[in-house]
């Protein structure tokens, strides 16, 4: 069973796609059926929506969550009553979403649900915590990288990261994306308790002393930072940005003569380029994150949206040198399941 027995070694796995149309739902689809035969009690949850049958923005087609028995399901009141199957509530917590309130439920048959979970990454941390009272072994959650997103998938333990043709047409740009990801997801991270101090900041920039004293250097964008007067580093060069990492804001750092630790909240949060991210580092500068996290593995869809197929083969065999982890074509997987 490639890659799913890894899945089971954490306490809670994020299924993410890096663009629309990469197999995210296929990923997700092709997990939740393999850990039927691990035993183990697997729950399920999301940030933002998904599962629906025609996607909200480009009204075409998607593939559908399909959750087996004895899989416990996180969604909202309303979309807990469009499902598609058998379950018994277990839970409805006082936690609201714009769909209503949060329902936990165990499904009593195989079917389909939609998926909408916590909306914050607090809330879903505090959900995968609470989920221990019903002894679940791994929580699977559906991922989203987005800039409207105030929930990040880097709160959960480990990763799996679906990648593909949507994502670049070209093989070679598709990997230098994918990797720059894999970067991101394994920046260091600073020590719990600091992690925890910083995860109350949520926006603005901040100073850390040498005796880990946070400073609100008040300012409250990044993109404002060449309109403040005062001195970013005069409590040292350890700074924490709650917000997006710009090129603007990297460009700042690289300009500062001592090396500079920039934290950032997770990974889902740089919007530099490449390139800046790089020469930011080379200069003996270091970026670091609030979240540790661990990615098991990559899937690939290797056709675009537009009908152009890649050559699986290829992509996989170019990703996998260029990452060093297991990549597979989950389409071909389930094929080799059926076979």
């Amino acid at each position: 069973m490639p890659f799913v027995q890894n899945v089971v070694a954490y306490k809670s796995v994020s299924v993410i796609g890096l663009e629309k149309n990469t197999g995210k739902t296929e990923t997700l689809n092709y997990v939740l059926k393999r850990l039927k035969t691990t035993k183990k009690q697997i729950a399920i949850t999301s940030i933002g929506i998904d599962g629906e049958r025609v996607d909200n923005v480009t009204h075409t087609q998607k593939p559908e969550i399909v959750v087996s028995k004895g899989v416990i399901f996180i969604t909202s009141e309303k979309h807990y009553f469009e499902k598609q199957l058998t379950a018994e509530i277990l839970d409805v917590s006082n936690h609201r979403t714009a769909m209503g309130r949060l329902v936990t439920a165990r499904a009593l048959s195989d079917g389909k649900v939609i998926l909408s979970g916590p909306s914050d990454t607090k809330s879903v941390k505090r959900l995968i915590r609470s989920l221990e009272k019903w002894n679940v072994d791994t929580t699977i959650v559906d991922g989203a990288l987005s800039r409207l997103s105030l929930a990040s998938p880097a709160v959960t333990d480990a990763m799996i990261l679906a990648t593909g043709a949507a994502l670049s047409a070209n093989i070679a740009q598709l990997v230098r994306k994918t990797r720059f990801v894999k970067q991101l997801i394994e920046l260091e991270s600073v020590d719990e308790a600091l992690s925890e101090q910083l995860q109350e900041k949520k926006s603005g920039l901040w100073a850390i002393d040498k005796n880990n004293k946070i400073h609100d250097l008040d300012i409250q964008s990044v993109f404002m930072i060449d309109q403040s007067d005062k001195d970013i580093f005069e409590f040292g060069t350890r700074l924490f940005v709650a917000g997006a990492v710009s090129d603007k804001l990297i460009n700042c750092m690289r300009a500062h003569k001592k090396p500079v630790e920039l934290i950032i909240h997770d990974f889902s949060k740089v919007f530099a380029t490449q390139l800046n991210f790089n020469a930011f580092l080379q200069g003996e500068n270091s970026m670091k994150s609030l979240f540790k996290n661990k990615l098991i593995t990559v899937t690939i869809n290797p056709l675009a949206p537009n009908g152009l197929m890649l050559n699986t083969q290829t992509l996989q065999h170019a990703l996998e040198e260029a990452l060093n982890i297991p990549v597979y074509d989950v389409m071909e997987l389930q094929k080799n399941d059926k076979a």
